[in-house]
Order: C-alpha cells, then sequence, then structure tokens
C-alpha cells in the first residue's frame, strides 16, 4: 500500500479522521476554499468600491495620489511604491473611476485589494510551508477575513497593503530557501493511512507529525537562491513601501545566529539581504539631493516632537493599543503563542517567532520615547498571526480545547460585526451620535470622538464647498485661485475632489504645522512668495491672527458642515485671501519634520 503523506491526515487522530468532514477537507479542497475565499474577498471589495462605498479617499490616500502626480525616488516621509501603484492604478483606471464614482477614489484603492488578495495567498503559502497543513492554512485565511484591520487594507490605499503584502511573501522566501538547503527526509512509515492515524493518535505530538510527514524542498542550490532571490525582490519593494521593511533581514539573521549558524555561511541569505540594500539605494540617493528630509522626519517620530524626555508608561500605552488594535482576542493568542514558543525547538515555529517578536520589541522600546502609531507593529503580526493559529490548533487537542475554540468563535464574531460596521458606518451611526452627546459651540461633530470613520467622510462635500468659492472668485477676478489648506493633510483631497484636480498647496510649515512634501515641491507659495504675490487664495483649515498681514485682504471665513442623516460629521473654515503677500511677518517655522 501507498503510504499516505498528506499532513492534515497525519496530524488528526483515528476517530477525527474517519468524520466526513475531514475527508472532504483534503488539501485541493482547502486550497479550493482558501483562494475561493481570497477571490470572492477581491471581488466583493472591488464591486463595493465602484457601486456601494460611502468612504472618500483619507487625507493619508490623497496626499500619496498627490505624490503619484510627481513621480520621483522617493518622498518626504515614504519610500516610492505606494506612489508608483496608484500612479500606474490611475493610468488604467483612472477614466472608469471618474466616470462610475466622479473622482479617482476607485483609481486609487485597486491597488489595495490586489495587495489585500496577495496578502491573503501569501499567508496561506507561508502556512501550508510552516506548519505543514493545509487546514491550518485554510484556517488562517478565513479567520483574517475576519480582521479588520485586514478588511481595511481592502479599502484604504496606504503604505501598508503592499509593505504587509511584501512581508509575507518574503517570509515565504526565506522559509522556502532554508527548506531547500536542507537534505530531503524520507517517510519513516512503512503503512499506510492507517498506521499514519495509529502512530499520531497513541503519540499525540508535533514531532510525530513531522517524522513522518515529509518536507516540501526544493530540488537543489538552484532552486533555494530563487527562493532567497525571491525574498531579496519582496524585501527590496517592501522598503520602497515603509522603512521597516529592513528589520525582517535582521530578525532572519537572528534566527538563524541563534537556531542556524551554518545558513550564514551559504549565498542565499545574502542574497535576501542584497535585496534589502537595493530597495534601499533609490530611498538614499533622492534624500542625498533633498537633505536628508526623511531621515529628520523617521528621526522625529521615534524621538517624540520635542526630541527629549522619557515616556515611562509608555510601554504600558503601547500594549494597551496593540490590545484594541487586535480586538483583545488575538492579541491574547498572540502572546501565548510568544510565550509558549520562545524556546521552541521547532525550526518552523522559531523562525515564525523570530519574524515577529524582535519587531514588536523594537517599537515597544521606541514607546518610550514616541507615542508612535497603532499600525507601527503590524509586520509584527503577520507571522505572529499564523504562530497564534498554530498554537491554538495545539490547544484543541488539548484540555484546554473549548475554551480555546470558544475564544477564537468569539474573536471572530467581533471582528466580523466591526469589519461590517467600517464598511457601512451608517449601521451604527444614531447609537454613537446618542452616545457622543449634543453639537455645542467648542464641539461641532462630537461624533468624530467615537466614529473613526468620519476622518473618510466630507470630503467630497467639501470639494463641492471650495468649487463653489473657486467659481465666485473666477467670475469676480478674471483669473483661477489658488487652492490651499492650513496643513499637510487637507491639500491632497481638496486636489482629488474639486473640478479639473487642481494643483494644490499646504501653508501649515508657515502656520506651525509639519514640514511635508509640499515644502519639497517647488515653487510653492511659503518658500517661493514672489512666484505667488498678488494672487487669490482659497484655504480651506486655521488661519493665523489678522496682523499676520499675509493677504492685502481676507474675507470673513465660511463654516462648512457636513451632515449625514442629520448629524454633524465633519466641519471645516474656507477662507479667501486677496493679493497675497508672504509670511514674513509669522514667527519663524518651528522646523518640525
Amino acid at each position: 500500500m501507498v503510504p499516505n503523506l498528506n499532513p492534515v491526515a497525519s496530524r488528526l487522530p483515528a476517530s477525527i479522521s474517519r468524520l466526513p468532514a475531514a475527508r472532504v477537507l483534503t488539501d485541493r479542497a482547502c486550497k479550493r476554499l482558501a483562494f475561493g475565499s481570497i477571490f470572492a474577498s477581491v471581488a466583493f471589495h472591488l464591486a463595493y468600491l465602484a457601486f456601494d462605498c460611502p468612504l472618500d479617499l483619507s487625507p493619508d490616500e490623497a496626499h500619496y495620489w498627490q505624490w503619484s502626480r510627481h513621480l520621483a525616488w522617493s518622498y518626504y516621509s515614504k519610500g516610492p511604491l505606494v506612489a508608483w501603484l496608484i500612479r500606474a492604478s490611475c493610468e488604467l483606471f483612472g477614466p472608469l473611476s471618474e466616470s462610475l464614482v466622479g473622482s479617482p477614489m476607485l483609481a486609487v484603492r485597486v491597488p489595495a485589494v490586489a495587495c489585500h488578495g496577495v496578502l491573503l495567498a501569501g499567508w496561506y503559502v507561508l502556512t501550508a510551508a510552516t506548519l505543514k497543513s493545509h487546514r491550518a492554512a485554510l484556517a488562517v485565511v478565513l479567520i483574517a477575513l475576519s480582521f479588520p484591520i485586514v478588511v481595511a487594507g481592502a479599502v484604504l490605499m496606504t503604505i501598508d497593503p503592499p509593505f504587509l503584502a511584501c512581508w509575507c511573501w518574503a517570509a515565504v522566501g526565506v522559509w522556502k530557501g532554508l527548506q531547500s538547503e536542507e537534505p530531503t527526509p524520507t517517510p519513516s512509515l512503512k503503512g499506510g493511512e492507517s498506521d499514519l492515524r495509529s502512530s499520531d493518535a497513541s503519540k499525540g505530538s508535533e514531532d510525530a507529525s513531522r517524522a513522518v510527514t515529509p518536507s516540501l524542498k526544493g530540488g537543489g542550490r538552484g532552486v533555494g537562491l530563487g527562493w532567497w532571490g525571491l525574498a531579496g525582490i519582496c524585501s527590496a519593494l517592501g522598503v520602497l513601501a515603509k522603512y521597516p521593511m529592513v528589520m525582517l533581514p535582521v530578525c532572519v539573521f537572528g534566527n538563524l545566529l541563534f537556531n542556524r549558524r551554518e545558513a550564514l555561511r551559504k549565498p542565499g541569505f545574502w542574497v535576501f539581504v542584497l535585496g534589502s540594500v537595493v530597495g534601499l539605494i533609490p530611498i538614499v540617493a533622492w534624500n542625498y539631493a533633498n537633505d536628508w528630509v526623511s531621515f529628520k522626519h523617521v528621526g522625529t517620530q521615534a524621538t517624540g516632537s520635542e526630541g527629549s524626555g522619557i515616556r515611562w508608561f509608555g510601554p504600558f500605552i503601547f500594549a494597551g493599543g496593540q490590545v484594541a488594535f487586535l480586538i483583545g482576542v488575538w492579541f491574547a493568542m498572540w502572546a501565548a503563542a510568544v510565550w509558549s514558543h520562545w524556546r521552541t525547538p521547532d525550526p518552523a515555529r522559531a523562525f515564525l517567532w523570530w519574524a515577529s517578536v524582535p519587531v514588536w520589541g523594537l517599537f515597544a522600546a521606541a514607546s518610550f520615547k514616541a507615542s508612535g502609531q497603532l499600525n507601527w507593529p503590524a509586520a509584527a503580526y503577520v507571522t505572529g498571526f499564523v504562530l497564534a493559529v498554530a498554537w491554538a490548533r495545539d490547544q484543541l487537542s488539548g484540555p484546554y480545547r473549548t475554551i480555546v475554540a470558544r475564544f477564537v468563535g468569539v474573536g471572530v464574531v467581533i471582528g466580523a460585526t466591526i469589519s461590517i460596521v467600517v464598511h457601512y458606518p451608517a449601521l451604527i451611526r444614531p447609537a454613537l451620535a446618542a452616545v457622543a452627546g449634543p453639537v455645542s459651540e467648542q464641539d461641532r461633530a462630537p461624533i468624530r470622538k467615537f466614529d473613526p470613520t468620519a476622518r473618510l467622510r466630507g470630503w467630497r462635500f467639501l470639494g463641492e464647498q471650495v468649487d463653489i468659492v473657486r467659481d465666485r472668485v473666477r467670475a469676480e477676478t478674471g483669473e483661477e485661485p489658488i487652492v490651499a489648506g492650513s496643513g499637510w493633510n487637507i491639500p491632497g483631497v481638496l486636489g482629488a475632489y474639486c473640478k479639473g484636480h487642481p494643483e494644490t498647496y499646504s501653508l501649515g510649515s508657515a502656520l506651525g504645522d509639519r514640514h511635508s512634501q509640499y515644502d519639497i515641491w517647488r515653487p510653492n507659495p511659503v518658500a517661493d512668495a514672489q512666484a505667488f504675490r498678488g494672487r487669490t487664495f482659497v484655504v480651506v483649515g486655521g488661519w493665523p491672527p489678522a496682523d499676520a498681514d499675509v493677504f492685502e485682504r481676507m474675507e470673513p471665513p465660511i463654516v462648512v458642515t457636513h451632515c449625514e442623516d442629520g448629524v454633524p460629521v465633519a466641519v471645516w473654515w474656507i477662507w479667501v485671501g486677496i493679493g497675497y503677500k508672504d509670511f514674513s511677518k509669522l514667527p519663524t517655522a518651528s522646523g518640525r519634520w
């Protein structure tokens, strides 16, 4: 009898393997279900964006869209990949987007949907390769589809969707490359399917499963270098998306140093490192020509706005934020998996651990100096999620299986519920409005304190209101007004949602905001006042005191309130300044980066 080498079957006790569901969920069935689910999610989100999306471009997305209109080798705060992807998508789908949704929103977000599918596919491959179980890989995909952060990554085109997809596939390449450098084992059992079941049932351990399951090794040095090359390419692209990609080679080095030192003497790992270095070249070259502004920006973020002082409660605040980020349940499972595998002899789980924990630890340490953002350690959860599923699978065959199963179920239900609400915030708007309390002069849109999607709504309406002002100014002066924002996060959405997609500017660096890409592009009103002198500006946002003497004359501000179902969601101020001078009478900019 030919031995059954199905790793899924070898993991199951005999009583479970005889169940109909166990026989149906073959490796092929798991693949079909997983990739069918991925395809369904991609198709749904494309249709959602094209026909049913209430969420406008976020300020970050619109900012990156502005970058895509000025292609470069790098940008003020990030690498160029996000801008390149958006530009390619707008070239392909821009006219379709304008016809379907009346803005570049759909074209901007198509790459996010694509990266969503690539990430999920990478998770499946990584799980199947490291845990040697297609059933576990299917579980990873299905559970991930309930994660609010994963679902949000299919809707919002920020730097994270391409970055996390690159991280995941780089991890696949590294693990496959390491596997290809080992000799292919020979199955140790001579019996058939029943032998595998009885062996696993009698021992009930991972070691027994690994002993009877041949690893999917490559076919020699050439194949191994091919996997390492994939890791290097993904690492290079990942660096171009987000700088923390450079941490993956460091994590892999740590894993090899402690667990598999001989791999450091082979070329594969260094091919991987070379890819990361290649990805840094355009970023470094661009910064060399632009006064190293990205390094100044990252340095400010890493050390806090003041650059001094220790935040002694920073790590606790950071950890609390991560608990919320992973809706409690998944953070607890990740933490349990990290704790139980910190000295694991399993090389696959050690790799997953090393590609997760150091990343998280670095940002936790950085929280002593800067608060950071919730998504900063997101890469830690790419391999960490696979490790958490491995831990949960172990518990399902132990005394705590009922508790763990219910825990997972609760996490899926909570995550799926939040994901639905993120897609359709109107479902809970009345409840949030009731909790937020009444509108006041001091708080004109109190729902924003409780509804994170509020920053994604109303921008189209604002663009329409700015267009009304632009039309009036054009009729009165006979010239096209300059459109600007009082901070770096406003001009992008104005460019995306105003008629004709005008070139827009930021006055933020003169008004106390940090520097941005708008200060790099020349000419701009702050650095090159002579090029704009005498022009009329339509400005959205705050404004300095009247004695700042920036314009010859300023009209009273127009207050614009965007309401949905009678609930104020966003409020802006539109200013019209006639006869631009300069910002020379304002205090010198703080130099915030």
